[in-house]
């Protein structure tokens, strides 16, 4: 291992570096630590070691989605608010 080592700044806000800070605390380990780790496995893996999305819906909400679009396909029928209308759906 190259004992060689190099500073490196960057900008973080302050309540989040808290947060991290405390995290890794009980993980036993130092922010610089933790930053070495998450470079050390982005570089062996050749990529961000974590997956990174644009808030992709989770399984219950995906599922709750599909059922909508199954519905407007008439895949599965489509549930009445009342008996009134259920009885007007099965009419039609």
């Amino acid at each position: 291992m190259n004992s060689e080592t190099t500073n490196l700044s960057i900008r973080m806000d302050k309540a989040l570096k808290e947060q991290a800070e405390n995290l890794f605390s009980e993980l036993g380990m130092n922010m610089t630590t933790a930053f070495n780790i998450f470079v050390r496995q982005s570089v062996r893996q050749g990529k961000i070691p974590f997956e990174i999305s644009l808030g992709k819906p989770n399984a219950v909400t995906q599922a709750a989605l599909q059922e909508i679009e199954d519905m407007r396909q008439d895949k599965i029928p489509k549930q009445s608010s009342s008996v009134a209308d259920f009885i007007k759906e099965m009419n039609v």
